[in-house]
Order: C-alpha cells, then sequence, then structure tokens
C-alpha cells in the first residue's frame, strides 16, 4: 500500500491506495479544503486514514507526493511532511507533478492545457497529452498571462483547458476569445489518486535521495523576486527553478 498527497492548491488530496502506477486500486481518498489549514490538519488527517484501515507507516511500501506548481506554501508543507516521514520510517518518496495529475483526468487524445493559478493574473501551464492512464508531456511547464494562455490556445486549436486556475480564470480566458467549450469543468484540484497512478519507484533509494527531491516551482517567489531585499545565502532562485 501507498499514501499519496498533494498539496499544490488550497484543497489538500490524501490517497491511501493499494498499488502505484497505472493499476491503482484506491482504498480511500479523502479532500479537506479551505478554510482549513493544510498544515494543521495534515498531521492528524494521515493518522486518522492509516488507523481506519488498520495500517501502520512502517506498514507502507512508500509515499507519493505532487510537486506541483502551485502555491509554495502549500508545497513546502506536503513534501516536508512527507520527507519527515519517509526518514523517520525509512520510507520510499517519489515526486511527481500536479499538472500531470490534472491531465490524467482529461480526455484522451487531445492536447490538454493543465492550469492553475499562480499569483494575481498568473498562471502555471503544463501541456500534455493523455494515453490511456499515462501521460505525454508536450512541452516544459511555465507560468504565463491568461491572454498568453488565450494566444497560445488560438495557436493550438484542438487544445483543451482544464484545472484549478479556471474557477477564478474561466472567464478571463472566455474574454480574451477561447471559445467556453473548450474550457473544461473539472478537475478543480489534482488528484492524490491520479499522483499514485503516474508515481515510478526505484528498486532502491538512498535517504540522500529523499532528502533531494524539491518541488517544481517554475517561478521564483514573490520575496525572491522584491528587489528590495537583497537575496539570501545559497543558491540563486533561479537555481532551484526546474527546465522539465
Amino acid at each position: 500500500m501507498f499514501l499519496s498527497l498533494d498539496t499544490s492548491t488550497l484543497t489538500l488530496s490524501l490517497a491511501l491506495v493499494d498499488g502505484a502506477g497505472e493499476d491503482v486500486r484506491v482504498l480511500e481518498h479523502v479532500v479537506v479544503g479551505p478554510p482549513a489549514k493544510q498544515s494543521e490538519v495534515l498531521p492528524g488527517i494521515v493518522g486518522e486514514l492509516l488507523a481506519r484501515h488498520g495500517v501502520k507507516l512502517e506498514g507502507l511500501e512508500g509515499l507519493v507526493v505532487g510537486l506541483g506548481p502551485g502555491s509554495f506554501t502549500g508545497l513546502r508543507i506536503g513534501l516536508a511532511s512527507l520527507k519527515a516521514l519517509a526518514y523517520a520510517k525509512r520510507l520510499k518518496l517519489v515526486g511527481a507533478s500536479s499538472l500531470a495529475a490534472v491531465a490524467l483526468e482529461g480526455p484522451e487524445g487531445p492536447p490538454l492545457f493543465c492550469l492553475a493559478v499562480a499569483r494575481k493574473d498568473d498562471l502555471y501551464l503544463g501541456a500534455y497529452r493523455r494515453r490511456g492512464r499515462t501521460v505525454e508531456a508536450l512541452e516544459p511547464e511555465t507560468a504565463m498571462s491568461p491572454e498568453e494562455v488565450a494566444a497560445k490556445m488560438a495557436a493550438e486549436p484542438q487544445a483543451l483547458a482544464l484545472g484549478p486556475a479556471l474557477t477564478d480564470y474561466r472567464a478571463a480566458l472566455e474574454a480574451a476569445g477561447v471559445s467556453p467549450q473548450r474550457l473544461l469543468t473539472g478537475p478543480v484540484f489534482p488528484s492524490a489518486v491520479e499522483l499514485a497512478r503516474l508515481a515510478r519507484f526505484p528498486e532502491t533509494q538512498p535517504v540522500e535521495a529523499v532528502f533531494a527531491l524539491e518541488p517544481h516551482y517554475v517561478r521564483a517567489s514573490e520575496p525572491e523576486r522584491n528587489p528590495k531585499f537583497p537575496p539570501l545565502p545559497g543558491p540563486a532562485p533561479t537555481a532551484r527553478l526546474k527546465e522539465d
């Protein structure tokens, strides 16, 4: 059994599943939305989920975490929590793109532009194509304005848009010229169940690999972008931004 978690949006998605990869059997999927604070509910909700199924942490085969892109705070909470559990119980920990998990709930065939909110008038975009219970990345994940997303969709007339950002930005995309029929109605958060389907665990995993796992930030945080504050010692923010 595996525990899977996504905290890339304000909605926490937690799943206990049997198996990892394409053939996942869901034992229970728990969803906790706002106004609950993820940092406050996460420790208790994990224990409650495992207890309902008579499972102990050390009895798990591994952990799966959504790497974003998404909420900087949420990503840090989720990854730090699972890193601590993986280290304490010597469990394997792997990550997967939260936007790729969104794509797994989209239709098979056309390009899928999976959207999440980065900040005001700035959206994360992951372009994927679903093939059965797997997804193919069409290009690196990025961030752009709603107008840029609309222009990208105009250049790719078969593409469909979906994901958490459409809750707040559907009207803006329609105003920018995107047909309502190309804006799908769900999902509204990345599912921990779909993350588990994306997970691929190594045969062995040294503890160093667990702590080396980083969120997919895509862009620097607001404090890092603020010219009023000098950079802290260590690698520049751009050193943490992954290209794929």
